[in-house]
């Protein structure tokens, strides 16, 4: 009786009597799980009318519902674009059909995505905003976000960029798939520092540039991001399928130059990683934006090799504060690949340059492994940042596991799902 009910439920969803069928194949002969799919408005329009005050859902078989979303990216208050989870088996051709619903009855998915800026209240609570600009660290530095960042996460992974002139990457690894960054720095969750049931921080950023931390190469020289007049969090979109949100930087000094820089991020369910797409306006001719990795528990030879459009830089270690195996690695488009290096391990901050004393913290980057990107003023540069933890998976324990998932994503970037 339960199944038959929701069948008539579904079914009852739907308003329209043409249904508009694509067609989508899996190019590759990889398994792809969790396949993100995105249709725009106006590939739809093409195809269809499109009804007023209604969305589009997606139907794969008799009545089964993909988990799906309904973005509106500009924020005019009209959706732009609906974004589809699907499974394919190697080399599969599969077909899935569009309807519309009224906005009221859209279906509810499970949330396999998250985003989170907590601003600290006089009560002692976090209030989440969806947009707001840090105060500048020359007014003094002065910790206002729960977590001490803007939060991101999926069901595999969970990260962090102090909302501060710091503007480091961090991570929380994860052992069970919820969604936990709404918990980070209440009781429910206890101190974040020690290994839990869902997992923990399991990264030590000093003054380098953590998880994936920005910067630009200037003349052989590291410029972070970091210590702007303006520093803002801007949220796109978040639901099951996909969160996107903005940070946004002016007044960045280089090298006696002005610059401003947008990041978009982008997490999808079941990856172990984020997308990133960087803009840095006014970038000096020859210079280039460069992420990077922290090195200062690193005891082994980080890695690098390339992996179907992309280029590749990794490190597998014991190197988590579990004192366990954490894998970390950067992807970019061999199109523009830039310098690859690895910094000083100089304590700067020990020598005098003291950007944030309570943290011990240097704008100087060191103990960082880093890869650079052609910076074009205005154009945006995409990169991908992976990171896993043997104590999730045995397949994380070596290099080797790391690698061969590395090398199976870069191929499903490479060759994505084609819409027919």
């Amino acid at each position: 009786m339960k199944t038959l009910f929701f069948l008539l439920i579904v079914s009852a969803l739907f308003s329209c009597d043409k249904e508009l069928e694509f067609t989508v194949s899996n190019p590759t002969n990889l398994v792809r799980t969790d396949e993100v799919i995105v249709l725009t408005r106006a590939e739809l329009a093409k195809k269809t009318e499109l009804p007023a005050n209604q969305l589009p859902v997606i139907k794969v078989g008799e009545d089964v519902l993909a988990p799906s979303q309904v973005d509106d990216l500009d924020g005019d208050g009209e959706w732009d674009e609906v974004v589809l989870l699907l499974d394919f088996a190697a080399n599969e051709t599969k077909q899935f059909e569009v309807d519309f619903v009224n906005k009221e009855d859209y279906p509810e998915f499970e949330k396999r995505t998250n985003l989170r800026l907590g601003i600290h209240q006089e009560d002692g609570s976090y209030k989440e905003v969806d947009s707001y600009q840090a105060p500048s660290c020359k007014q003094g530095f002065k910790i206002i976000a729960q977590g001490e960042g803007v939060s991101w996460e999926n069901d595999k992974i969970a990260f962090r960029d102090y909302f501060d002139c710091r503007n480091v990457k961090d991570l929380f690894a994860k052992r069970l798939p919820g969604m936990i960054i709404d918990k980070i720095h209440t009781p429910e969750m206890g101190s974040y520092h020690n290994l839990a049931d869902w997992g923990m921080d399991v990264l030590h950023c000093g003054s380098s540039l953590g998880s994936g931390g920005l910067a630009i190469l200037e003349n052989d020289s590291l410029y972070r991001l970091g210590s702007t007049d303006v520093y803002e969090y801007q949220k796109i979109v978040e639901g099951p399928v996909r969160s996107v949100f903005e940070l946004r930087y002016k007044g960045w000094e280089v090298d006696g130059k002005m610059l401003e820089a947008v990041e978009r991020i982008s997490i999808y369910p079941g990856k172990y990683w984020f997308e990133s797409d960087v803009t840095f306006i006014g970038c000096p001719v020859g210079s280039q934006i460069v992420t990077g990795i922290v090195t200062s528990h690193l005891k082994r030879k980080p890695f690098e090799f390339k992996t179907g459009d992309f280029q590749c830089i990794g490190t597998h270690d014991v190197q988590s504060l579990n004192n366990d195996e954490l894998g970390m690695a950067v992807i970019v488009p061999l199109s523009g690949v830039g310098k690859i290096g690895r910094t000083s391990n100089i304590d700067f901050f020990k020598l005098g340059y003291q950007t944030v004393i309570s943290k011990s913290f240097s704008n100087i980057i060191s103990q960082t492994y880093y890869i650079g990107q052609k910076c074009q003023s205005g154009v945006s540069a995409k990169h991908y940042f992976f990171s896993v933890w043997g104590l999730d998976k045995n397949q994380w324990k070596t290099e080797k596991g790391f690698i061969k998932y590395i090398a199976e994503e870069a191929e499903k970037l490479s060759n994505p799902v084609k819409v027919l």
